[in-house]
């Protein structure tokens, strides 16, 4: 199962709560990042965010979605973000190194930091983290585990 929070603004987390992911799964919408005290307009503009995204994955897993439209608003610092958008363009099945995202952004020497704001990427899947791998082709760590991040790399590379 998948649990995406949203604000008005857009996405702010997505988070796989069950690691036995199989094509077929479950998204659940879940809309506790709101606050209550919002606007029924701004719960509603979260609202469509969930449901576009939903759809969206949905579509990925079953293989006929290669690209995420969606409007983002994960909090991290600047540099986390500038690290997010770099594997945001990443293309479709694209594999890449922590060194790789460094270079893309201009601090060829900060590879742990990007490996550091990898790893703190809210929104798994639409931004993609699992695309990054060892320099050595190898799979490095996955918040949800190596055999997730194979499934997901897999998924991509039957899609193309």
């Amino acid at each position: 199962m998948v649990t995406i929070k949203a604000s008005s603004q857009g996405i702010t987390h997505l988070t796989v709560e069950d690691l036995s992911l199989k094509a077929d799964m479950v998204t659940q919408l879940d809309i506790k990042a709101i606050n209550s005290n919002h606007t029924s307009e701004l719960i509603s503009q979260a609202n469509e965010h969930l449901q576009q995204a939903g759809l969206q994955l949905a579509e990925y897993f079953q293989g006929k979605r290669q690209g995420f439209c969606l409007p983002l608003a994960p909090k991290g610092t600047e540099f986390q973000r500038q690290v997010w958008q770099a594997l945001s363009d990443m293309a479709f099945g694209e594999v890449c190194s922590y060194g790789d995202i460094a270079n893309l952004i201009g601090r060829p020497k900060a590879v742990r930091a990007v490996g550091a704001a990898n790893g703190a990427n809210p929104i798994a899947i639409v931004v993609p983290c699992h695309r990054v791998i060892g320099k050595n082709g190898k799979l490095t760590g996955y918040a949800y585990g190596l055999e997730m991040k194979q499934f997901l790399l897999n998924l991509e590379a039957s899609a193309s």
